[in-house]
């Protein structure tokens, strides 16, 4: 009798990898998982609530309209020929979607723990999954922001005309995808060993909310305070919200400069490099320490 022959296996799991292992092959073949995350994500956010989907549009409209009374009517700060409104949902919009990123992200290993320990599959489909049902909930809120546009330059006749920097708009989605994202996956490795990082994230995103000019113009900030400019001037998510801004408005009191893009893509692309290490190598070990 002959030795039967083995087959070759079809896949191999190891605990040999490289220093980023992001396998697209595999990714593509477990491409029906990511999009039932995916799924899961948007019906499970709002599901056995009043309003349900409708809170994807009621939070960033009340935000801004809290924001326009405090800081624009209140604080006096002013936004030039844009509707205060409309700059103040503008930021949000932005600011909405990178938090959230960051958030979900951040939380993979703790999130998933029972689920990473009983099957294997891809790990980077979960924080993948976790970005595009944001960009869903950000595509949805783009249609309001862009009704209110509409409206004001239509029935209000407000001169705002974006021009060739509309162009501009999917890059500074992308920025803030890839911050998202890398900063997202760093929290997420320590995460797995300090349970308190979670609570901490949370202070600092509220701060950081504040230092990344959401609710005011970096030139209001440098006119009234600018002994503290530094600190949004340096910020890189202080660049992206005013860039995003730029590309519908492009009005005097918006900052935009190609160096100021460059750098912040740069750094962005390092985030992320560094974030894809650190995932990887805390895949391998996270389920003993989680």
């Amino acid at each position: 009798m002959t030795p039967q022959q083995e087959e070759p296996w079809l896949y191999e799991i190891s605990s040999k990898r490289k220093l980023i292992d992001l396998n697209l092959k595999e990714i593509w073949r477990y491409r029906d998982l990511l999009l039932m995350f995916v799924k899961r994500d948007i019906t499970a956010a709002y599901k056995q609530t009043v309003l349900g989907p409708l809170w994807f549009v009621i939070q960033p409209l009340f935000t801004s309209v809290i924001f326009t009374l405090v800081f624009n009517n209140i604080a006096n700060i002013s936004t030039g020929v844009v509707p205060s409104f409309l700059f103040n949902l503008t930021g949000i919009t932005a600011w909405s979607f990178f938090s959230f990123t960051l958030n979900t992200t951040s939380s993979t290993f703790k999130a998933n723990a029972g689920m990473f320990g009983k099957v294997y599959f891809p790990r980077f489909v979960v924080p993948m999954s976790k970005v595009l049902s944001q960009l869903f909930r950000f595509g949805i809120q783009c249609c309001i922001l862009a009704g209110f546009y509409v409206y004001y330059v239509a029935f209000e006749n407000i001169p705002l005309q974006p021009g060739l920097y509309l162009l501009l708009f999917p890059v500074f989605v992308l920025l803030l995808i890839v911050y998202g994202l890398g900063l997202g996956m760093i929290i997420s490795t320590f995460t797995t060993k300090y349970r308190d990082v979670s609570i901490l994230l949370g202070f600092a995103m509220q701060l950081l909310m504040y230092i990344s000019a959401v609710p005011y113009p970096i030139s209001a900030l440098q006119e009234k305070a600018s002994e503290y400019a530094w600190i949004v001037d340096y910020n890189p998510l202080a660049q992206i919200i005013e860039g995003f801004r730029y590309c519908l408005f492009a009005t005097d009191n918006l900052y935009f400069s190609w160096i100021g893009l460059s750098w912040v893509g740069a750094l962005g692309i390092l985030l992320l490099f560094i974030g894809l290490i650190l995932f990887n190598r805390t895949e391998k070990t996270f389920i003993d320490t989680v």
